[in-house]
């Protein structure tokens, strides 16, 4: 048996290496002499930086910068192995999981540290070298806990964002609702030397509904009220930047992830939008492999409604039917309608939770709880190849499937 194990990151508790690990684990109780590849997975949300340098190589780097309320963290980027690419991921600077619970609050979190980590990996790129074509710089969209519309990471970046008095507003993305006018006269110039390609996990625009505060608003500590004047503040913000290019970008899919943070790259960087998934699979090669393997195991913290949107799990097993691949997503939890997976490619879905535990509890055990599960299913799957084999129980698979106990 080949088996391609390919999950995303399990947000705070496992890396997409570490996930990759617990489930080859599986495997092997069940399966002993399958082969494996592990293929770590991410959209542009936390674990992009690994994945994209377990794929290309490169080097990690670290800087102390601004979190989300202001104090310093230690957050990491990449430079890819190519020699042109660095990839950043919003996640690591600014993003929920650097907060406790009780501390969410996007009124005030803004995205600056996101900016101070982009200045290092442009001036890393740039830095004494002669490009034939522009340096490619990732931004992974995804896991932030401002709101901000990327404000606070253009002002890491020169830009300064202005009250009807002149004055800078200060960081955050209530604050947004007093903007008159945005000063980029000392943006730096870098931006538009680079190829920003920024890696989107959503499809979601800036305003509205389905828009970022009102969609991941709640997630980030936002009440129904908090929502209601969060999504005003950005249309503000939108308005004033829209008329400064003459661009109209509010409703493009992807703006409202991150907290609107890409809205900033596309007006004032002539940015690109992709999905995530997409460069990870692109830089890793895993679709050239697709053809040779019998099953691909997948995973994420939680599948749920939004995993059906797009997100990794989902675009890997798109990916994987175009050449009749069986996908298995093994998950720490299974939230509200994950069924809507099924209808996306996966073929089963299972979770590493299968007692009433805590959260706290759960995400302690993850690897171990991710292992077990992992073995769960491959049971099932063994019992059916048996059935198939042995009792003339006819067990219908997916075209390309040859799987041989």
């Amino acid at each position: 048996m080949r088996v391609m194990i390919a999950p995303d990151s399990f947000k705070g508790s496992l890396s997409a290496l570490e996930a990759a690990l617990a489930m080859q684990r599986g495997l092997r109780r069940v399966f002993p002499g399958a082969q494996s590849r592990l293929v770590p997975i991410a959209d542009g949300g936390e674990g992009t930086v690994e994945a994209l340098l377990a794929a290309g190589g490169g080097r990690l780097m670290a800087a102390s910068v601004r979190g989300p309320l202001g104090k310093k963290v230690k957050a990491n980027w990449g430079l890819l192995g190519d020699g042109k690419s660095a990839v950043v991921e919003t996640a690591a600077a600014s993003g929920l999981t650097l907060l406790r619970r009780e501390e969410r609050n996007p009124l005030l979190a803004d995205s600056y540290g996101t900016g101070e980590l982009i200045r290092l990996a442009l001036r890393a790129l740039h830095a004494g070298k002669e490009h034939a074509e522009p340096p490619r710089l990732i931004l992974g969209l995804g896991g932030s806990a401002s709101n901000d519309g990327g404000a606070g990471c253009l002002r890491a970046l020169g830009a300064r964002f202005l009250d009807g008095n002149g004055r800078e507003l200060p960081p955050g993305g209530a604050t947004l609702a007093g903007l008159r006018a945005a000063d980029l006269s000392g943006l730096e110039p870098l931006l538009l030397k680079t190829d920003i390609l920024l890696a989107c996990d959503v499809d979601n625009p800036l305003l509205g509904p389905a828009g970022a505060s009102a969609v991941f608003g709640p997630q980030k500590g936002a009440s129904p009220a908090m929502v209601a004047e969060l999504d005003a503040a950005l249309a503000r913000y939108a308005d004033v930047v829209e008329k400064e290019t003459g661009r109209r970008v509010r409703d493009v899919p992807g703006a409202g992830a991150a907290g609107g943070l890409g809205v900033a790259f596309l007006l004032f960087a002539g940015a690109r939008i992709r999905p995530g998934a997409d460069i990870v699979f692109e830089v890793s090669g895993l679709e050239a492999d697709l053809g040779g393997v019998d099953l691909v195991l997948t995973g994420e913290g939680q599948t749920d409604f939004q995993t059906a949107r797009g997100k990794a799990p989902v675009r890997l097993a798109r990916l994987a039917k175009k050449y009749g691949k069986p996908v298995v997503c093994i998950s720490g939890a299974l939230g509200q309608n994950a069924e809507a997976v099924l209808e996306q490619g996966v073929d089963a879905l299972g979770s590493a939770v299968c007692s009433v535990v805590t959260l706290e509890a759960a995400m302690r055990q993850a690897g171990r709880g991710l292992e077990e599960a992992t073995a769960r299913c491959l049971r099932l799957i063994r019992l059916g190849m048996s059935l198939g084999a042995s009792s003339g129980v006819s067990v219908e698979a997916q075209p390309g499937l040859e799987i041989k106990l």
